[in-house]
């Protein structure tokens, strides 16, 4: 209810303000005047171009505030008489990259954007975790989802187990996850944290004990048989469990330095967790590569995009790049996308909107937001385009050169 009672609030004016950042329209040449809406600002009218299309989040997550937003899409569509694109946000996040490099290059067209498809994506925020191989814009394959609760949640909780009650009362929002990064940093004039990933598989599922007797399993290590150790599969409840378990048997005699190592040992267990289940990806897509990547030794996959809000987390960027190394894959590239961008926004799915719509796609006015909506197009509902609503046009291109937006019909 909250979160609807803020959509209603902010929406409007949110809308008003990015009508007046469109482009002014240009003048009239030869008696031609390119499609423009007015826009009213303090004291006049203004002639602003028209969008070439409308993209909204459809889903998945909560109906309430997802309708909200694509009610109002469908009536700035309808009233501009262009194109609505219903976006999938799990996609946006794992075409968050190829914006980055598109704002990063002086041109960008649908021939050279960063990263190319095939490519693996590790999307992790306080909602979703999962690796996804992502095989073509809309063909995104889950290879390892939650079967608990997301890395972000456990975090989260861990958090509010661990910081201390001063610390959280004077925080300025909930995000609970950057206060435990901030807290478990080494200070800047420090020795710093130095991590050393497990060269083996053995030394990974093994427990590190601390110098204040506690420890911590991996995810999944110690499961009945160890059959679920080498699981294609996330679990973070049991990790958050363990940590509860810790701080009320520590009580009010833990130190801010135990706190601070406990905090660290948090997030190498989880991060690790995630990590070893990127390598065990790598390992499969290696077995099953084409014949052309088998011949000259190359593998087909050379990035991990890694998305979603914990992906601003500055130790999992410095994790898993030595856990790649250290377990022969340093060839592969990582990519995240810069903090703004990590976290749910509007600028992600607006490009999803460009590439979806460059295909050829449009969403049909009478779509409905969808609370689950999976990305893989051999789940049960079928993917991305397995939503009803599609619509298949033309391919387009649009090139963005200087700011500027050229669009061009195949």
């Amino acid at each position: 209810m909250v979160s609807l009672q803020s959509h209603n609030a902010h929406l409007a004016p949110l809308i008003v303000e990015a009508l007046r950042s469109l482009p002014l329209a240009p003048a009239e040449s030869n008696g031609c005047t390119s499609p423009s809406i007015p826009v009213r600002t303090a004291n006049q009218w203004v002639q602003r171009k028209k969008p070439d299309f409308i993209s909204i989040t459809r889903g998945p997550g909560l109906l309430p505030s997802l309708s909200t937003g694509l009610q109002t899409a469908k009536g700035l569509a309808v009233a501009w008489q262009v194109p609505l694109l219903g976006i999938n946000h799990m996609q946006a996040h794992a075409l968050t990259p190829r914006l980055v490099h598109a704002l990063e290059s002086s041109t960008s067209n649908g021939q050279d954007r960063d990263p190319a498809f095939p490519f693996l994506t590790l999307l992790v925020s306080g909602g979703h975790t999962m690796l996804v191989h992502s095989k073509a814009l809309t063909h995104h394959s889950i290879l390892a989802g939650t079967t608990d609760i997301a890395i972000g949640d456990a975090i989260d909780k861990a958090a509010r187990c661990i910081l201390p009650q001063e610390t959280i009362a004077a925080a300025k929002d909930v995000m609970y996850g950057r206060l435990l990064e901030e807290f478990a940093a080494p200070p800047r004039d420090g020795p710093g944290y130095d991590y050393l990933p497990p060269r083996t598989r053995a030394e990974e599922l093994s427990r590190k004990p601390s110098r204040w007797g506690w420890a911590l399993a991996a995810p999944l290590a110690e499961t009945r048989s160890g059959s679920r150790s080498r699981a294609m599969e996330f679990s973070f409840s049991g990790l958050g469990s363990a940590v509860l378990r810790i701080c009320q048997q520590r009580g009010p005699e833990m130190t801010r330095e135990e706190r601070v190592d406990l905090a660290r040992e948090v997030m190498r267990v989880a991060f690790e967790h995630l990590a070893s289940r990127v390598v065990m990806a790598l390992e499969s897509l290696r077995g099953t590569r084409s014949t052309d990547a088998a011949a000259t030794g190359r593998d087909e996959i050379s990035t991990l995009v890694v998305s979603g809000g914990v992906a601003s987390n500055g130790f999992l960027k410095k994790m898993l790049r030595s856990f790649l190394d250290i377990r022969g894959y340093s060839h592969i590239r990582l990519l995240f996308p810069p903090p703004s961008l990590c976290t749910d926004n509007a600028a992600m799915i607006a490009w999803t909107g460009i590439e979806m719509y460059e295909a050829g796609y449009e969403s049909d006015l009478g779509c409905n937001a969808l609370r689950r909506w999976s990305i893989d197009p051999n789940a049960d509902d079928g993917g991305i385009l397995g939503a009803s609503g599609w619509q298949k046009k033309k391919e387009k291109k649009i090139f963005l050169i200087q700011g500027e937006k050229k669009k061009e019909d195949k």
